[in-house]
C-alpha cells in the first residue's frame, strides 16, 4: 500500500490508542484479582499462625498462600507491562518504585509467615489500584471487604 493512501486513511480515520492486558487487544483490565489474592495471603498467613502441629493443614495453607502470591505478581506485572504507559509515569512518578516494591512484597510473603508483610502487600496493591482507576479518569473509594481478613477493597466510585 503506498504511503499517500495510508496517510489519507489516517487523516479520515485517525488511529486510536488501544489499551489491553493481552495481545488481542480486548481493553479489559482490573486489579481486583490482585486485591483478592492479597486478601487470601493475609487469611492463609493468619491461619498458618494459628496452626499448631498439623503438617497436612500447614502444607495446604502454605501452598494456597504461595499460589496467591504468584497471582498478585502476575496481575501486577500484566498491568505494568501491558496497561501502564509513559504518560501514567508522568502523572505518578513513583509508580515504577511502587510496582517494583509490590512485586518484592509478594515474594516476601512466600518466604515468610508474617502477617505485617501480607497486610503491607495488600496496601501496596491498593495504592496501585487507586492509581489504575485514576488513569481511567475515575475516582476510587475504599469499602469494607466481605472477607474474614477485616480489611478493605479499593473499587471505582460509582458516577
Amino acid at each position: 500500500m503506498n504511503s499517500l493512501l495510508v496517510k489519507t486513511i489516517d487523516k479520515i480515520f485517525p488511529p486510536k490508542i488501544v489499551y489491553a492486558h493481552c495481545d488481542i487487544p480486548c481493553g479489559i483490565y482490573d486489579p481486583y484479582t490482585a486485591q483478592v489474592a492479597a486478601h487470601t495471603i493475609i487469611r492463609m498467613t493468619t491461619l498458618l499462625n494459628d496452626q499448631k502441629n498439623d503438617a497436612h493443614v500447614i502444607a495446604r495453607l502454605t501452598a494456597v498462600k504461595e499460589e496467591h502470591a504468584e497471582i498478585v505478581k502476575h496481575e501486577i506485572a500484566v498491568l505494568w507491562a501491558d496497561y501502564f504507559k509513559p504518560e501514567h509515569l508522568k502523572e505518578t512518578p513513583d509508580l515504577h518504585d511502587l510496582v517494583f516494591n509490590t512485586l518484592q512484597l509478594a515474594s516476601k510473603t512466600k518466604q515468610n509467615v508474617d502477617e505485617a508483610v501480607a497486610v503491607e502487600l495488600l496496601q501496596s496493591v491498593q495504592k496501585i489500584t487507586a492509581i489504575f482507576w485514576m488513569t481511567k479518569g475515575m475516582q476510587s473509594q475504599t469499602i469494607k471487604a466481605p472477607y474474614p481478613t477485616n480489611k478493605d477493597l479499593v473499587v471505582p466510585k460509582p458516577k
